[in-house]
């Protein structure tokens, strides 16, 4: 099963931030983490990688450097910022809120059919 795209829309930047905060990091290494800790359920663009990157040096959240050529290819290595360190503990908050929210939102015990029957549960579609 792949993740839908668009319940991880809007966590691009919460996600890179999470990974550069444990080390820099480069395009490559971090889509391929994604990738992994996704058992490859989830693979990002590079349109959107770097989008996202470009979103995050501008909002001052990470900056970038060069790294070593000694050891192959140049490579534009990211690090977070004390401000993108900021906004990924808030952008966890809100995660975390958001996620019990929808919790309390779809439980099933919450739901009750008013005496009707719903036999359209167990169908996939609409």
């Amino acid at each position: 099963m792949s993740i839908a795209s668009d319940l991880i829309r809007g966590n691009t930047d919460m996600i890179i931030l999470a990974h550069l905060s444990r080390h820099d990091s480069y395009g490559y290494e971090i889509n391929k983490m994604i990738q992994q800790a996704s058992n490859r359920r989830l693979e990002l663009k590079e349109a959107t990688l770097y989008g996202a990157f470009r979103r995050l040096e501008e909002a001052g959240c990470i900056m970038f450097y060069w790294g070593d050529e000694s050891t192959g290819a140049r490579r534009r290595y990211y690090r977070i910022t004390p401000s993108g360190r900021v906004a990924l503990e808030q952008s966890l908050r809100d995660w975390g809120e958001a996620k019990d929210i929808i919790d309390t939102l779809i439980q099933k015990d919450n739901h009750t059919d008013g005496g009707e029957n719903h036999d359209r549960e167990n169908s996939s579609t609409c």
